[in-house]
């Protein structure tokens, strides 16, 4: 049968299932278009679909973030974290949403919690060495705030 005739109605001869979109790659290509609001719209609707993932928090986390719904990123990245613990990305982020609030105790201890179990990959070598950097200076000068990443 046509595509036509199975546009206007037609039943196809083949059993025709309905195909669920990809929320997640929807969502990170229109982040990546730096459509946030949209990207966010996708990450919720691929966390209905995948309520356990954090992967999908910590990406909506960074989302809010460049929106400046720094509370709401904060809460994405906690409960990315109650799923995996060791999610060194939420970590990190945690880590500077925490310094922009000026709480260097919290961000300390998720810059601590980030280089106990760094991520891999071509570009991490960067992020480990921001994190030691700004680790340093916060042990060395209590009450100055480091420099922060650009988002």
């Amino acid at each position: 049968m046509s595509w036509l005739s199975r546009l206007l109605g037609g039943k196809s001869g083949g059993n025709m299932k309905p195909q669920r979109l990809d929320y997640l790659n929807e969502a990170l290509a229109l982040e990546r278009q730096g459509d946030f609001d949209a990207a966010l719209t996708s990450y919720r609707l691929a966390l209905r679909d995948h309520p356990q993932d954090p992967r999908i928090l910590q990406n909506m986390a960074i989302a809010f973030s460049r929106t400046g719904r720094l509370n709401e990123a904060v809460s994405a990245y906690r409960r990315a974290l109650e799923l995996d613990p060791e999610l060194s990305g939420a970590h990190y982020g945690l880590a500077f949403l925490h310094l922009k609030r000026g709480d260097q105790a919290e961000a300390a201890a998720h810059l601590e919690a980030f280089l106990e179990t760094p991520p891999s990959g071509s570009e991490a070598d960067r992020w480990i060495r921001h994190a030691r950097q700004t680790l340093d200076e916060l042990r060395s000068q209590p009450g100055k705030l480091p420099e922060q990443p650009e988002s």
